[in-house]
């Protein structure tokens, strides 16, 4: 019914618990989600995440007959200096996060570009530099998971909130493996231009999210903003884009029972352009 490589984030259904969650979108005609896995945002995966909370939502999604294309998870303040302990402790977390990602055939965890603040913690360009090293680190450990790294950045609420930080970011992670997802709905809000996005990124992008937006607001509902979804999956197109996209539909203009139509009717016109 929708295009193969359009899949849901389960996000976009934060408010139901996640078995309800992934009977929505099966029943819907999802095949391909994205797993929540952000604190405060969307508690479909725990924070406190031991190995009897891995296995469980593990069990969970595989239960459900979808595929997961990406586990979309957070780790802290990647530009934060961290002690020992901290860093210790974000260590099991991401082994957490990447076991949840293997277990769950997902080819990829994704993690953010900074804190939830523009400022930074030292300097832009050491927080730069610090995003980026763990980043690759954390990169070089998921592969030993079998599963890729990818950063969503630009996101207009974290650290990378512009095309200029995004940019920066992704020169500092040239050649590393680790990947780009592109987010519609943060270029928007953050007030920069799709085309010049993709021409910043060229070639980069591993992943997509698909919301609409207006300067200043990520939370509006495909068409009820001014994203020009139709020129950037064009443009993707014709530079050979062969991954993925996902309806990540945190959305405030729609109650919780319109939402499931509220997603259909998206992923009908998304299919359309793609």
């Amino acid at each position: 019914m929708f295009h193969s490589r359009l899949g849901c984030s389960s996000i976009s259904f934060r408010h139901q618990d996640l078995a309800s969650a992934l009977r929505t979108m099966k029943g819907l005609g999802f095949d391909e989600i994205d797993l929540g896995a952000l604190p405060g945002v969307c508690d479909h995966v725990p924070y406190e995440l031991d190995a009897a909370a891995v296995e469980a939502v593990s069990a969970e999604v595989n239960a459900a007959g979808v595929r997961v294309r990406s586990v979309n998870g957070d780790i802290g303040d990647l530009n934060r200096v961290l002690d020992v302990d901290a860093r210790a402790a974000r260590q099991r977390h991401l082994d957490a996060l990447l076991t949840l990602a293997a277990n769950t055939g997902a080819k990829a965890l994704v993690l953010p570009c900074g804190a939830l603040d523009h400022t930074p913690v030292r300097s832009v360009e050491e927080d730069l530099d610090l995003v980026a090293a763990q980043l690759v680190a954390a990169g070089r450990r998921a592969a030993g998971f079998g599963v890729e790294l990818w950063t969503e950045s630009l996101h207009f609420l974290r650290f990378c909130w512009n095309l200029d930080r995004a940019g920066r970011l992704a020169d500092r992670l040239a050649g590393s493996g680790v990947g780009i997802v592109m987010d519609f709905s943060h270029i928007v809000a953050s007030g920069e231009d799709i085309q010049a996005y993709l021409d910043r990124h060229r070639g980069r992008i591993s992943h997509v999210h698909l919301r609409d937006a207006v300067p200043g607001n990520i939370n509006l509902s495909i068409g009820n903003g001014v994203a020009d979804f139709a020129g950037g999956l064009k443009r993707l197109s014709a530079e050979g884009y062969t991954g993925h996209f996902s309806l990540e539909l945190e959305t405030r203009d729609v109650t919780n029972d319109e939402r499931p139509a509220a997603a259909a009717k998206a992923a009908s016109f998304i299919t359309d352009l793609i």
